[in-house]
């Protein structure tokens, strides 16, 4: 489409003269004269705008002003007319109708004044047009990509469906293409107006473009998320993922769960009737659309509040079968968002179960490789095993026992927590014991390690359970590094770790009162630590004492009597 020609300064001086001429006449008509003080002064409002329009030296390179002002001289031209018929006492005119041609010149003589205020607010007049549909590139100074992102709003709010859809194309490739644009434009633009884009009655194409764009700025930054949520973006996004098509759902859905990543934002889900939008989308909504929506329930969890809407709605029965069925991403937040729900209490417990959640969350366990998925599934089966029945459940699953085993020598420490936690609060037969006796060593070696806090106990705590069985005894001080260890962490002088752990585990080694065992340990000098631990009265130290000389006692006491 070729470039309109610019508007001739005939034009500028026509409005001008038209202008003067009606704010003049306009003070003489008798009728209907409050609906021509309103007029007049709206005219006399316009007249310093147009002057402005005037000054500036490259207004007549300006393509919104070559029918902005062609528009405004027809408003101007139509309010003569009217203030002629009214002057005219001759003309006779029904009164309803009259009334109705000054609203609607009332109506359109505003909403042009209007647009020649953001025109002359945004600056762009003041620039080459060859300035201004230069679109600067990431390195480009913020003044020169602040004064584009304006431009580009004004002719977003003030032209017409083919200026729309430039700026919007032009917008998009700007936030696609710079990190920094999302801030520059939720400072700059009208985020507002954007947002009003998103109306069910916008053209077709341009609601497209709006729907990703402010999916994009929701996503950007947190100065740009924020700026979404402050100029009222939530409620429409939430209605374009009840009603819209599958495209325009998926990006809605993404901006809505990176507006809840914010605690501040989600409340208002719940204010917008959200909670039930968001679990139908997780239920009939395409991967995507589900993944960003089990997000955003994820998000919103946390809020007392909202989670007792959610299990109201009916949320648990939604997600649990989205830790089987879902992406990756759908699966990692869904097993987050149910470890939420666990940790908070018995009813949602009891929901999770009643799904057969425990072993959608044992399948997963078994499935996947994430690390982050993994985390929030072992802190929801943590929460579920509170329940006595599924704590002996998976005190007897030897398949899962063996799996948390051997996530107990991964290197992520947060896993090695959670799995260390559960161990040590399940009751494992003697069996189960002997088949888990190769993570002994990675116990003991957590043991040391102060963060998080609670990790050094609950790993004293499950190992001595582990040495309940005597062969787990003998395999533990026949690892040379593992003795080593130990012997390391009874010495007062390491400070590592609080010596009633290391304490206890000579305790419960010495427990089957093994020679072999007792053997090995005074020969790695824990006999000598001991008695110095038992004289800084160390809880528990007098007892291993006992257990570690006991045989030897025993044999100097037999000697003696036979003596």
């Amino acid at each position: 489409m070729p470039p309109a020609a610019a508007p001739p300064p005939q034009s500028l001086d026509q409005i001008t003269d038209l202008l003067s001429l009606l704010l003049h006449s306009s003070l003489s008509i008798k009728s209907f004269a409050g609906r021509w003080q309103v007029i007049r002064s709206k005219l006399a409002s316009l007249k310093p705008s147009i002057s402005e329009i005037s000054d500036s030296p490259h207004w007549p390179e300006n393509p919104l002003l070559q029918t902005l002002l062609p528009n405004l001289l027809s408003t101007l031209s139509r309010i003569q007319t009217l203030s002629d018929q009214c002057s005219d006492p001759s003309y006779n005119i029904g009164k309803l109708l009259m009334q109705s041609d000054l609203d609607m010149a009332t109506g359109w003589l505003s909403k042009q004044i209007q647009d020649i205020d953001l025109l002359l607010r945004s600056g762009v007049l003041r620039q080459s047009n060859a300035i201004v549909l230069s679109q600067p590139g990431p390195g480009s100074a913020k003044e020169d990509l602040g004064f584009f992102v304006r431009d580009l709003f004004t002719r977003l709010q003030i032209g017409g469906i083919e200026f729309k859809k430039k700026a919007m194309e032009a917008l998009l490739q700007l936030l696609t293409n710079d990190e920094k644009a999302a801030t520059v434009v939720s400072k700059e633009g009208n985020i507002s107006y954007l947002i009003q884009l998103l109306d069910l009655n916008t053209q077709a194409s341009i609601r497209e473009q709006a729907v990703t764009a402010v999916s994009i700025l929701a996503s950007a930054s947190e100065q740009s998320r924020n700026c979404v949520f402050e100029e009222g973006g939530l409620g429409p996004l939430l209605r374009i993922i009840e009603s819209g098509s599958m495209g325009l759902k998926e990006k809605a859905a993404m901006a809505v769960e990176a507006i809840t990543t914010d605690a501040d934002n989600s409340w208002a889900i719940s204010a917008y009737g959200g909670v039930s939008v968001l679990i139908e989308a997780c239920r009939s909504g395409s991967l995507t659309t589900q993944a960003h929506a089990v997000g955003a329930i994820k998000n919103v969890a946390a809020v007392e509040d909202i989670r007792i809407a959610l299990g109201e709605e009916g949320a648990v029965p939604v997600l649990v079968p989205v830790l089987v069925s879902g992406t990756a991403a759908a699966q990692e937040k869904a097993a987050n968002c149910i470890a939420t729900l666990a940790a908070s209490g018995e009813i949602f417990r009891s929901m999770i179960l009643q799904e057969r959640g425990l072993q959608r969350l044992l399948h997963l366990l078994h499935e996947s490789s994430s690390s982050e998925t993994l985390e929030h599934v072992l802190r929801a089966i943590y929460s579920l095993s509170a329940s006595d029945s599924i704590s002996r459940t998976l005190s007897s699953s030897t398949t899962f026992l063996i799996q948390i085993a051997e996530l107990i020598k991964h290197e992520n420490i947060v896993l090695q927590q959670i799995c260390v936690s559960l161990l040590a609060n399940l009751s494992l037969s003697d069996g189960n014991k002997r088949a888990i006796w190769g993570c002994m060593g990675a116990l003991l070696k957590r043991m040391e390690t102060a963060k998080p806090d609670g990790l050094q106990e609950a790993a004293a705590k499950a190992l001595v359970a582990l040495l309940t069985v005597r062969s787990n005894r003998k395999d533990l001080v026949r690892d040379e590094k593992s003795l080593m260890k130990l012997v390391q962490m009874l010495d007062p002088n390491y400070e590592l770790v609080s010596k009633k752990f290391p304490v206890a585990v000579v305790a419960a080694v010495m427990a089957g009162g093994s020679q072999g065992c007792r053997k090995r340990l005074v020969a790695a000098g824990a006999y000598a630590h001991l008695q110095k631990l038992e004289e800084m009265e160390v809880a528990g130290a007098k007892k291993a004492m006992q257990r570690l000389s006991g045989n030897r006692l025993k044999r100097l006491f037999t000697r003696t009597w036979r003596e």
